[in-house]
């Protein structure tokens, strides 16, 4: 399978089972197509000198042919799916947690119009994490995890700084399992920024892997989504929090992430401002709602969108070749090496070696799952109990998925959001639509960077 496009004038040519990519002239272009219409690629060189002559003289058609025979014979070009075999393994491996995402509340001190989790309430009581249930999620974690060294803790809620002391004893708690069970705790947190302070800022800077900053882009942007509880904006309260915590880190180790809706679909204005404010670590991403709201994505949406990827492609490789780099989350993609091939074909483990816990201590396959109790897989008193749910899971893959069959991202976006997917279609193994709409026209522009920034080292 090949996927062939042109932006910001190139010519590109991705290989996708073998991950190739190559820029080609618009002789080779135009070969690599007719050739991808042979059903018998021995005979593709009739079909092109049928199709091509008259339009490229013989001697060009020739040498582009000998060219896509060589990448052929290389497995660069057209090359064969060797990963399904892997799948089988995967279903019969044994299951290992490797990271929790910890509600550490459910309780915001925001009111963010769009929060999938009701304000942080997740559609249910506001409720804060009690210490003991923190180490029984730590303890279930180390106990489940194997023979993993690294392990992954995220606190999130609704607003985990508003159980800021919880955060700490059981960040403590976790370093003291280090040593006697041979394991180490990567530590992350997600916070609106609300209640960041000094205090707060060093011990994430000592303790945290990574920070998540929650802000929309520009300020009536973000004013209008993400108000206060009293109506008011959040934006200068937060700003100075999140320059300031970015600088102490050396621009490194965090992201700020917003969310872009169809009230701001020129967004990369949004990304630009908040790299306009110093930070080189963004991450802005589309709003995932019923259409039913006012602020959700529409497939009417999708060219303007398309454009903004483009323009802000454009724009990040201006900005990097002028020596002002930005990181933008979904334009960071890894040519030579990636993911390994269980990431390619499963993404990101939810309901298997990822799993959520609630303040209370059940246990769900990721967040957006929270809630919902068909997917309540269990509890740290009984561990899982729905050993069922954990198999549908185990079992959600690119190749799980009809409609990723044909698609060239798969390896990319390992099959999308297996909770969007049930959101959207009812189940875990179908298509958020518009999602992978914009997902493919991100991995283009990636590439579309990475092949720039290739030639200039040429």
């Amino acid at each position: 399978m090949i996927h062939q496009y042109k932006n910001n004038g190139y010519n590109i040519v991705l290989d996708v089972n073998s991950g190739s990519v190559h820029v080609v002239d618009e002789v080779a272009y135009d070969v690599i197509a007719v050739c991808n219409q042979c059903t018998d690629k021995k005979n593709m060189e009739k079909q092109v000198y049928g199709t091509l002559t008259g339009r490229y003289p013989r001697e060009e058609l020739t040498e582009a042919l000998a060219d896509v025979r060589e990448l052929m014979e290389a497995d660069q070009l057209f090359s064969e799916d060797v990963y399904e075999p892997y799948i089988q393994d995967f279903k019969e491996r044994e299951t290992v947690v490797k990271a929790l995402c910890i509600h550490i509340t459910h309780d915001c001190n925001l009111a963010c119009k769009y929060c999938f989790a009701g304000e942080g309430e997740y559609h249910g009581s506001r409720a804060l994490m009690s210490v003991e249930t923190g180490k029984k999620a730590l303890d279930f974690l180390v106990a489940n995890s194997g023979n993993r060294t690294n392990l992954e803790v995220d606190f999130f809620g609704g607003e985990p700084l508003m159980n800021w002391e919880t955060v700490k004893e059981l960040v403590a708690y976790g370093r003291s399992l280090e040593k006697p069970f041979q394991k180490k705790f990567r530590f992350t947190l997600t916070t609106n920024g609300v209640l960041l302070d000094e205090t707060i800022e060093e011990f994430l800077n000592r303790e945290m892997s990574n920070v998540v900053l929650s802000i929309d882009g520009r300020k009536q942007v973000h004013d209008s989504m993400r108000p206060t509880k009293n109506g008011k904006g959040s934006y200068d309260l937060i700003v100075p929090k999140f320059q300031h915590l970015a600088q102490s880190r050396g621009q490194t180790n965090y992201y700020v992430r917003g969310t872009y809706t169809h009230h701001n679909l020129d967004f990369s204005e949004d990304v630009l401002a908040l790299a306009d404010l110093g930070f080189t670590q963004i991450s802005v991403e589309p709003v995932v709602a019923p259409e039913s709201e006012d602020y959700a994505i529409r497939e009417e949406d999708l060219p303007k969108l398309f454009d903004e990827y483009d323009r802000l492609a454009r724009e990040l490789l201006k900005r990097r070749q002028e020596g002002r780099p930005v990181n933008f989350f979904h334009f960071m993609i890894d040519l030579e090496g990636g993911p390994c091939v269980a990431k390619r074909l499963s993404g990101c483990g939810s309901g298997t070696e990822y799993l959520s816990v609630t303040p209370w201590g059940d246990l769900y396959p990721c967040h957006q799952f929270v809630g919902q109790e068909q997917f309540l897989m269990g509890n740290l008193e009984d561990g899982i109990v729905r050993s069922d749910i954990q198999n549908e899971f185990k079992c959600c893959n690119v190749y799980a998925k009809p409609e990723c069959q044909d698609c060239f991202a798969k390896f990319y976006c390992s099959g999308g959001c297996a909770a969007n997917a049930y959101h959207f279609t009812g189940k875990i193994t179908g298509n958020y639509q518009i999602g992978c709409e914009l997902q493919r026209k991100r991995v283009e522009c990636a590439i579309m960077i990475k092949t720039a920034l290739a030639e200039e080292k040429e």
